[in-house]
């Protein structure tokens, strides 16, 4: 079962890319200017996801895709990586997936030459892992010496 953490990230990844979400079959389309907002999802995002869970999820899917938002949180589901583009898809949990990924209508992904969409990045847990490992080392080192 796919949980609402890796849905949301599923869909945070593709808005990066453009992709959108069609709400109540097609009468309505949503995408967040801004995904990122330095270490955290953006407002923007926030929002769209609080818009999703107060729409019949069951008519919410993503751009491309035929698997609704309430099916993908079911336990019949599961987010796995795309062998094609490394991205975010839905899996079935039990039996054969179809080859069907949301970026085969994105002529120009996968893209190797653009930074690939990304979660949120605190900088100062990376920093304090970095001072962390450095200063492991550097007692490895006055220990061995």
């Amino acid at each position: 079962m796919a949980s609402e953490q890796e849905v949301r990230q599923y869909l945070a990844y593709w808005f990066q890319l453009g992709k959108k979400v069609i709400l109540n079959n097609g009468q309505q389309v949503i995408k967040p200017k801004l995904v990122i907002q330095g270490d955290h999802y953006s407002q923007d995002f926030e929002n769209c996801w609080q818009q999703l869970q107060s729409s019949n999820l069951n008519e919410c899917y993503l751009e491309g895709t035929e698997h609704s938002i309430a099916e993908l949180l079911s336990p019949a589901w599961e987010v796995d990586s795309c062998a094609r583009c490394s991205m975010p898809i839905p899996i079935p949990s039990v039996g054969v997936s179809s080859l069907s990924c949301p970026c085969n209508d994105l002529p120009t992904w996968p893209n190797t030459e653009v930074p690939a969409p990304r979660s949120p990045v605190d900088s100062q847990v990376q920093l304090a892992d970095i001072r962390d490992r450095l200063l492991e080392m550097r007692n490895q080192t006055v220990n061995e010496g």
